[in-house]
């Protein structure tokens, strides 16, 4: 339960911080948002509010993201493959398996999967032999 609820939080602000990212202004001033100085959003104030907004969304990323390491951590459990309990019980649980007889060779050697040329040759009209080299 805990595990979902951080995973669509991370999800949205993942998506939020992608926002707020290509919202501001770049170097070029390509995406940023423009307008006069005068309105609601000044230029200066615009980059310090979505420079804050970014910096507190990537904290919440990086919070977020730590949170689920430990919330997937605690749903595992204690038991971890390299313990000597848990690579016992591995074992036990296993039936055994016993190797199998190895099979006696057979008295003729199967038939080649693919043709050789013995039989390409063999399979041409009678006047038509292999070109000579």
């Amino acid at each position: 339960m805990l595990q979902t609820i951080l995973l669509v939080a991370m999800i949205i602000i993942s998506v939020s911080l992608s926002a707020v990212i290509l919202l501001q202004r770049s170097e070029g001033g390509a995406l940023g948002m423009g307008g006069g100085p005068s309105g609601f959003m000044t230029a200066r104030g615009a980059g310090n509010l979505l420079t804050r907004v970014t910096s507190i969304l990537a904290l919440a990323f990086f919070v977020c993201a730590i949170g689920l390491t430990i919330a997937g951590n605690y749903a595992r459990g204690s038991r971890s493959v390299i313990d000597a309990d848990a690579v016992g019980s591995i074992a036990l649980d296993q039936p055994e398996q016993t190797a199998p007889a190895p099979e006696a060779a057979p008295a003729t050697p199967a038939a080649p999967a693919a043709p050789s040329l013995d039989d390409l040759e063999a399979s041409l009209p009678a006047g038509q032999g292999a070109p000579a080299q």
